[in-house]
């Protein structure tokens, strides 16, 4: 009886102390488990679908390709992000990116972000390509405050509501089609390397041709605007229905009196249809401008090959700045390595958006809302960790606009034997400029 007692007692501590090295294996497995860095949510918004689901797809991947820099190890990368394996501030925390396809449409844009906020518990925004539905998303974001960093959206008006939460960090058009008189008035005046003079009355005539949402909106606005400044004469104004399956009647109505400058502004889908249209009335002036997006985008390019020789464009980033960027080639080389195609205005923006979200997480050292906020606020990036031509980032209050980055800047290129060369700013040019447009 006593021996059975004491067996059993045995028997007791063994299970004991098997109990207590179990325990102690789990409290070190979950010590280990709570250790692991956590995760950064971030949602991503672009058309994902339709007409400029190619467009949206190509901006996802650059923000994906960001996100790979900054959460793994690369030790060749050319600037700090390359090294960080996370957020540093954050224990390494990795930034998870969670996708949305906006199709165009604003009212599925701000449902899309209210999901993210409220179900997924995202601690900020990126995207929407289209300034439309960049402006409801970013409402959405104001309500909740949860910041937003817009990497690509161009209306002047989004900086212009006096929202604290949304940052943008590319130029805007005003911008844009500032640079663009600027440069006409440097043609006038004889400024323009390899060419002479130009009198004004061969180019004080303009044709404005916009889509009619928030983004071509906003540009036709700034058009008159310079226009007017410039004592240029603004002979057809031209609005289209965004997604038009027919242009010939406003491509008819844009030619008619024979306007010396062309301007546009496109995404892909009306920018083929309209290229096309001209392409059939015989198109003719000394010169055509375009507000990149449908006019500077890879199918763009592809489908009309050296067709396009002769046409301007503004944008934020080219190839030809390899030779003063080492940074912009190794990233570039990635990334058409994942996608097949080299980085455009909008993607190399893209990415630039999703390095200055990394960049300002690491100021905050949190995830709250506020922290976050309050370190875009402050942040200051310098030109040279980026792969585009700009001083850096600085989002700043000047002007009536709030949360613009104020070291960004703008190129205009021209299409030669359909490769993009960079016209202006004079001092990285990459080739002289062609005049006269020859036409289609």
């Amino acid at each position: 009886m006593s021996r059975k007692k004491k067996m059993s007692r045995r028997q007791f501590l063994k299970t004991a102390g098997a109990a207590a090295v179990g325990s102690s294996i789990l409290f070190k497995s979950s010590r280990i488990v709570s250790a692991k860095p956590p995760e950064v949510k971030i949602g991503v918004i672009y058309p994902l679908s339709g007409p400029s689901g190619y467009a949206g797809k190509t901006c996802r991947d650059a923000h994906d390709l960001c996100a790979d820099y900054v959460n793994n190890l690369w030790p060749d990368l050319p600037i700090p992000i390359g090294k960080w394996e996370g957020i540093p501030s954050l224990n390494g925390a990795k930034i998870k990116l969670i996708h949305a396809d906006h199709r165009g449409e604003p009212d599925r844009g701000a449902d899309l972000a209210k999901k993210l906020i409220h179900d997924e518990k995202v601690v900020g925004i990126a995207g929407a390509y289209h300034s439309s539905v960049t402006k409801t998303i970013s409402t959405v974001c104001e309500r909740n405050k949860i910041p937003m960093i817009n990497p690509e959206s161009t209306s002047p008006v989004l900086t212009r509501r006096g929202y604290k939460y949304f940052f943008r960090a590319t130029p805007h058009d005003r911008l844009f089609v500032r640079d663009f008189f600027e440069f006409l008035d440097l043609l006038i005046k004889g400024k323009v390397p390899g060419l002479p003079a130009v009198p004004k009355s061969d180019i004080d005539t303009v044709g404005a041709c916009t889509e009619n949402t928030e983004w071509g909106a906003g540009t036709r606005d700034v058009i008159k605007e310079f226009t007017k400044k410039h004592g240029y004469k603004l002979v057809a104004d031209i609005a289209y229905p965004h997604e038009s399956p027919d242009l010939t009647a406003e491509v008819r109505n844009l030619l008619a009196p024979k306007p010396e400058v062309l301007m546009f502004a496109s995404y892909i889908s009306d920018a083929i249809l309209l290229t096309k249209s001209m392409m059939e009335a015989k198109a003719k002036a000394n010169i055509f401008w375009a507000q990149n997006t449908g006019h500077y985008h890879p199918k763009f390019m592809e489908t009309f090959g050296t067709d396009i020789d002769g046409i301007l464009s503004r944008t934020v980033f080219s190839k030809k700045l390899f030779a003063v960027k080492p940074v912009a080639r190794y990233v570039n080389e990635e990334f058409k390595k994942r996608t097949g195609v080299d980085f455009v205005g909008a993607t190399a923006r893209a990415f630039t958006g999703m390095q200055t979200w990394a960049y300002v997480l690491n100021k905050a050292g949190s995830t709250d809302p506020e922290a976050i906020r309050q370190a875009a606020d402050t942040i200051e990036i310098p030109g040279s960790e980026l792969i585009v031509p700009w001083k850096g980032i600085k989002f700043e209050d000047v002007g009536g606009e709030t949360n613009q980055n104020t070291w960004a800047s703008g190129l205009i290129i021209q299409y030669h034997k359909a490769e993009p060369e960079i016209i202006y700013p004079l001092d990285v040019a990459t080739a002289k400029f062609t005049y006269p447009w020859k036409g289609f």
